[in-house]
């Protein structure tokens, strides 16, 4: 299989939140600023790539009736070692993150790729799948936490950008507010690919 495939498809194509709807929870709950979006997306990209590479490392030692606990045993102790570096070197996004950081570990996408391609390919393009749908989901938080910073704080990165004329609406920074901007950019995907999918089928007919 194309390499760059298997790392480009988890960022459009097959994106967990915008096409997957994947772990959705993180999605809602930590896209109030793009600092912690961002954080929560590295630290899934970081979750993920490992345990791909562990799972497809001992794949063919794993008894598939067990393979499940071995798969959530390994995400776990990744999962500690990223609570633990975020505690050591950026306490306050540790604190801002709170107990979403343990729930990493019920995640859907990090135990789908394990279960759907992990088990099933080689190092390498297990790597790349975990860095693409890494990539698809850090993506999609940023775009998320951007907006709701931005219309609901009118600041990016805490850096003020819309001036003091600008009475921020908190309906954004409230959970109801990443309902809707969530809903409309999975609606705005689904237009996208709807179209792309039509312009393929014209160009097969010429």
């Amino acid at each position: 299989m194309n390499l760059w495939k298997i790392f480009s498809r988890g960022i459009l194509e097959e994106n967990p939140i915008f096409v997957l709807a994947l772990s959705l929870c993180p999605a809602l709950a930590v896209t109030s600023s793009v600092a912690t979006a961002l954080t929560m997306g590295l630290t899934v990209t970081f979750v993920i790539t490992m345990n791909n590479v562990v799972v497809s490392v001992i794949r063919k030692l794993v008894n598939p009736k067990v393979r499940v606990p071995v798969y959530i045993t390994s995400i776990a102790t990744i999962v500690t070692l990223a609570i633990l570096m975020l505690e050591a070197f950026a306490p306050e996004l540790y604190q801002s993150l709170g107990i979403y950081l343990n729930l990493v570990v019920v995640f859907a996408i990090i135990l789908a790729r394990a279960e759907s391609f992990a088990s099933k390919n080689g190092v390498l393009p297990s790597l790349l799948d975990g860095l693409g749908m890494g990539a698809g989901f850090t993506l999609a938080m940023i775009v998320v936490g951007a907006i709701r910073e931005l219309f609901g704080n009118g600041s990016l990165l805490g850096v003020q950008i819309l001036g003091t004329w600008y009475n921020p609406p908190l309906l954004f920074i409230m959970a109801p507010g990443a309902f809707i901007v969530l809903g409309y950019l999975v609606g705005a995907m689904k237009i996208y690919q709807k179209k792309k999918e039509n312009r393929e089928k014209e160009r097969e007919h010429v």
